[in-house]
């Protein structure tokens, strides 16, 4: 056995090449499946945002978990003593990145588990798994779109006029309901409806504004929870 032999069998043996360890080709067509589905989650995600503040950072961080996942399954079905050792390092592992929008959770637990089943190489599971989840999520979050809610802040003189305000806010949402009431001494009312409006019109904030009493409107989009 030649020079080249020993270094081409160490090399081997290095990199886990033993066996019935995976194939250079298979892994590359793994990542190339792992890449498609995180590239398939990140568009899902941009598209479906509904948050105030898109971060694309943690967007792209949604297929560099998809990849990282395939890494890390592909490597502990692989070498046993590699996944007790994996499991031992994450566990000493501490994420502090506050998760604000729970939808995000949703994003980062697809990525993670598709990731997974890419590195099981079960393709068609990923497939399919991928396409329900992205399906429901655009279908969801049109559908929740569609009905805009708002927070409306109103500051008026008197209850004749807090009493007209509301039936303007009655008569151009589908629900209103109040969530705040602010009444000061020499400064009028102050008060917050949850609205849940028809479409994007708003044209009923100059109604409310144009009202005798009313010092000042207010409206800001509400990503909250919903109106039951």
């Amino acid at each position: 056995m030649g020079p080249q032999d020993v270094l081409r069998r160490g090399f081997l043996e290095q990199f886990g090449a033993q066996g019935d360890a995976l194939d250079i080709w298979a892994m590359l067509i793994t990542f190339g499946v792992a890449l498609l589905v995180g590239v398939f989650v990140y568009f899902v995600y941009k598209y479906t945002f509904g948050g105030v503040m898109y971060s694309r950072t943690f967007n792209i961080s949604l297929v560099g978990l998809t990849l990282v996942s395939t890494f890390i399954l592909m490597a502990v079905t692989t070498h046993v003593i590699l996944a007790l050792g994996m499991v031992g390092a994450l566990s000493i592992v501490r994420f502090r990145t506050a998760i604000k929008d729970p939808m995000d959770l949703v994003f980062l637990f697809w990525s993670i588990g598709a990731g997974i089943v890419v590195g099981a190489q079960l393709f068609l599971l990923t497939v399919i798994g991928s396409l329900v989840i992205g399906a429901m999520l655009v279908v969801t979050s049109k559908r929740l779109a569609f009905d805009s809610p708002y927070l409306v802040v109103i500051n008026c003189e008197n209850q004749i006029t807090e009493s007209a305000c509301l039936s303007i806010l009655q008569a151009n949402a589908k629900k209103a309901r109040l969530k705040s009431k602010v009444v000061s001494a020499g400064k009028g009312t102050e008060f917050i409806y949850e609205i849940r409006s028809k479409g994007d019109k708003t044209e009923f904030i100059d109604e409310l504004s144009a009202l005798e009493g009313v010092n000042n409107v207010s409206l800001v989009s509400y990503n909250g929870e919903f109106l039951d």
